[in-house]
């Protein structure tokens, strides 16, 4: 399919500067600054794989000056000079665009800008549709039919509707509004404060420029003075901002075609710049297309729509004899638990695909073979553990198959957690995201064959003609996906063994979890509901009596006028807008300063989110057929490598407060069982203590003491058992708040102490537990150098803000490099336990079934006669999960709810 824009020009100049200012200041081994260079060639790529042009110009601005400087010798006058740092890497970045094949133009004695509106002048008169990639609002004037820009930054398009609704008027009236508001940057003269709003009215009411001048006495104002005090220098300024559109260039817009990359030197240039996700799309391995132009889709595909015994056999056979195949089910819904098998598709080798329907039901399919014929003959092959399958979330394919009597084993890989464990924060994992990240191929997606919206079908009702190519695809992406991933795995530390260790084989764990279920007391949570209701009505009338009034409690504005006018209370803080903010943050700060309202607004906000999260909403959850919920476990969401969940999301249920304790007395036993919670403790504080080998912190944990009560005695010189409650309460703050990052001011507000008092305890712990501070040190520096940190077992997380100019984005990083190793390393030995567990409970069939994983707890649901057999070897199975210098403690309860357990 021919590209909608055939020709893409590109602002590089703009670019370079935009990625300047708002990319981190990196630098290489050697000292070489390598951020902002990075960052267009990181804009380049997902140009050109977006977009795909046939021809491509890379424009930058030549030194010296133009003809601007030759009508205005004052042009850009004010314009400091460029800082060396960013100087230094525009002879490297240029080089790199040549080696990438790419045209590149640097023209003297005329801009970026004129160069441009040259080429997509040129094009136009050729036919060619242009995309202009800036953010420089000048070039807003070529746009036209032929002309679109777009901010690759920010993923806008502007066309000439959109540069009306930005600008107020229409392209060809761009010059006239430059003109009038002049440019500070520039040294542009203009109309003094006629800004963006003023320029377009005057232009609305008046037509242009000319039609402004013509009309300048009847403007009023101090601004109508302004502007017939300028002008006399309109002129001077149209000349200067009307983009110049026949440069003399000695090449059309068609010579503009990209050649092959000089493979040898962009991994010169990428290796000396220690851009490794660079150097990673050079890997052969990898199937990267070429960088030089628009992504090859995939080679010419087979995909065979099977319909016939015969045809089916052949393929079955294939399967039989291929050391992989990728493997994808369709369905009628993405409920796991009640969606329907619509059809198989599989792949044995990239482009060999077939799409096998078995019901596809609107009216006038052809006949199909039957869902039971085709499962029958498949099932030895989706069964044996030696058959390796590849495939794209197969956990939910392994769900579905489970409801039609299916046990999918050899689970080899899975595209989605190739991606999340390669990088977590690099792109959604879902196989659209990825196709178009790693393959540079948009695929065909469910809306396009389905329909969108109240008028969507489900996959039975879409026809095969249209069905089978969509199917196939999903099989054939898959194993691309995986030719492509599993390379760089390969080649990335210890990332291969952590996902063939630990998410693989949790897939089954988490599909037979999921298919278990909880049992749920609908009538308790109805009663709760109910006494929620009487509650919140209650604090409602509290509410209107402290205002002296009634208002919405659930609108922002109405509370701010009532918080911050009618009763005066201080402005903690702003919304971007400017306005005083009713922020939950606020609402707490307000609260603790005593002021009533707020306390009773926050109260309500949280009982009515218990009342429409969990009481109304879990009963509408129940599974009719099993009168249990089912949520979704997420391997491939949380960057630090924690499971989430949804439909309902289990994590998020308070614990802290009595009202969410409350809840989980509806997660209940079968008749006949108990609940078992088994809870790491204090896990990420012996992570602490095994990373950073503090010798007091050791010791606290091996001697098997209370670590809080040690924590304090250390820091107020006591001995244990003098500790106070309270200093005990500061001293599990200043714990876990350093494991997050949290600051002295932090702490303080935790605490309701002084900022000064705060720093005093840390400053405190600090000097008690010196290898603390020394592996928050050595963490920050080395996350800075390697722009990401592991976790115990290898997994990594990327850290794009380590290096940035601005402060709290730094600092934000550097919160999460201490945090991340903790967290990651406590959610892989929790999923490791998970895996051993249900190992356990399959080889040796007890009457044991694991049914939920909150944070740092598994919950089971166990036979009453084998509650003590099944505590012994759950706590041996979860302490044994990993060999840390300090023991792993798990906390052990039961009961007939989720509450008793604990």
């Amino acid at each position: 399919m021919a590209a909608k824009y055939p020709l893409i020009l590109v602002d590089a100049s703009g670019y370079l500067f935009r990625a300047w200012h708002a990319l981190p200041k990196l630098s290489n081994a050697a000292g070489e600054p390598t951020g902002a260079l990075v960052g267009v060639l990181a804009m380049l790529r997902k140009l050109i794989e977006q977009h795909r042009p046939e021809y491509i110009g890379v424009v930058f601005d030549a030194s010296g000056p133009t003809f601007r400087d030759a009508l205005y010798p004052a042009y850009k006058a004010n314009r400091p000079p460029m800082p060396e740092e960013l100087r230094a890497q525009i002879a490297p970045l240029q080089a790199v665009i040549r080696a990438m094949g790419l045209p590149l133009l640097v023209i003297p004695e005329v801009e970026a800008d004129d160069v441009i509106g040259t080429l997509a002048t040129r094009a136009a008169a050729q036919g060619l549709r242009t995309l202009v990639s800036t953010a420089d609002k000048d070039l807003a004037q070529l746009v036209d039919d032929h002309v679109t820009l777009v901010n690759t930054m920010t993923d806008t398009l502007l066309d000439r509707d959109g540069v009306i609704a930005k600008f107020g008027v229409p392209p060809e009236r761009i010059i006239d509004y430059l003109s009038l508001m002049g440019d500070a940057v520039d040294n542009v003269p203009g109309v003094a404060k006629c800004g963006p709003k003023t320029a377009a009215k005057w232009l609305q009411d008046y037509g242009d420029l000319d039609g402004v001048v013509a009309n300048a006495a009847r403007i009023t104002g101090k601004v109508g003075e302004n502007l017939r005090a300028a002008l006399d220098q309109l002129p001077l300024a149209r000349a200067l901002t009307s983009i110049k559109r026949d440069v003399a260039l000695d090449l059309s817009p068609t010579d503009l075609k990209p050649s092959a990359p000089d493979t040898a030197t962009l991994r010169h240039w990428y290796e000396r710049l220690e851009a490794r996700r660079l150097l990673a799309t050079l890997e052969p391995a990898a199937a990267a297309p070429d960088t030089a132009g628009a992504a090859a889709a995939p080679p010419a595909a087979d995909y065979d729509l099977v319909l016939t015994a015969a045809a089916f056999e052949d393929w079955v056979v294939r399967l039989e004899a291929a050391d992989l195949f990728a493997f994808d089910t369709e369905t009628t819904g993405l409920d796991y638990m009640s969606a329907d098998l619509v059809g198989v598709s599989f792949a044995v080798e990239a482009g060999r695909v077939a799409y096998v329907p078995v019901a596809h039901c609107y009216p006038g399919a052809p006949d199909q073979l039957s869902r039971e014929h085709v499962l029958a003959r498949l099932k030895p092959s989706l069964e044996d553990p030696q058959r390796l399958k590849v495939g794209q979330n197969l956990k939910f394919d392994m769900s579905v198959l489970a409801r039609h009597g299916v046990t999918l084993r050899g689970i080899a890989h899975d595209t989605m957690l190739e991606s999340y464990v390669l990088d977590s924060t690099a792109t959604r994992h879902d196989m659209d995201s990825l196709a178009k990240k790693y393959l540079h191929y948009d695929t065909v997606h469910f809306e396009d064959v389905a329909g969108k919206g109240a008028k969507q079908i489900t996959f039975d009702q879409v026809p095969l003609e249209n069905a089978g190519p969509y199917a196939a695809e999903d099989a054939d992406i898959t194993l691309r996906l995986h030719q492509t991933l599993w390379p760089r795995l390969q080649a990335t530390g210890r990332l291969a063994e952590l996902y063939q260790a630990i998410e693989v084989p949790l897939i089954p764990v988490l599909s037979r979890m999921e298919r278990t279920g909880v049992r749920i007391d609908p009538h308790l949570l109805a009663a709760q509901s109910q006494e929620l209701a009487r509650r919140i009505l209650d604090l409602e009338e509290r509410a209107y009596a402290s205002a002296g009034h009634r208002f919405n409690m659930g609108s922002p504005k109405q509370i701010g006028e009532i918080f911050f006018t009618e009763l005066g209370l201080p402005v903690v803080a702003k919304t971007p807008t400017g306005a005083p903010s009713t922020s939950e943050e606020v609402l707490e700060q307000l609260a603790e300063q005593g002021h009533a309202l707020p306390s009773l607004i926050l109260e309500h906000r949280g009982l009515s989110k218990l009342r429409s999260t969990y009481t109304d909403k879990l009963r509408q959850m129940i599974n009719p057929v099993t009168g249990r919920v089912h949520t979704s476990y997420h391997q491939a969401v949380a960057a630090t490598g924690r499971l989430s969940s949804s439909d309902p999301n289990l994590q998020n249920i308070p614990i802290r407060t009595e009202d969410g304790r409350r809840i989980r007395q509806a997660f209940v036993a079968a008749p006949g069982h108990r609940i078992l919670a088994a809870d790491y403790s204090q896990i990420e504080l012996r992570i602490m203590a095994h990373l950073s080998g503090d010798e007091r912190l050791l010791a606290a944990f091996a001697s098997g003491q209370d670590v809080h009560r040690a924590t304090a005695a250390e820091v107020w010189g006591l001995a244990p058992q003098a500790v106070t409650t309270e200093q005990r309460r500061s001293a599990k703050a200043i714990n876990f708040g350093l494991i997050y990052g949290m600051s002295a001011f932090g702490l303080a507000r935790q605490l309701g102490i002084e900022r000064s008092a705060a720093q005093q305890y840390v400053d405190l712990y600090f000097s008690r537990y010196p290898g603390v501070r020394a592996f928050m040190d050595r963490i920050r520096v080395q996350a800075r150098e390697d722009r990401c940190v592991e976790t115990l077992f290898g997994r990594r997380l990327y850290l794009t803000d380590i290096g940035h100019s601005n402060q709290a984005r730094r600092a934000a990083a550097e919160r999460t490099a201490i945090n991340a190793p903790m967290q990651g390393t406590a959610a892989d030995i929790i999923k490791r336990a998970m895996i051993t567990v249900d190992r356990w409970i399959e080889d040796e069939r007890p009457p044991v079934r694991m049914i939920m994983q909150v944070h740092d707890e598994l919950v089971f649901e166990v036979a009453e006669e084998a509650l003590d057999s099944a505590t012994a070897r759950i706590r041996a199975d979860m302490q044994c999960a990993a060999q840390l210098a300090v023991p792993l403690v798990v906390d052990i309860g039961s009961g007939a709810d989720w509450d008793q357990a604990h």
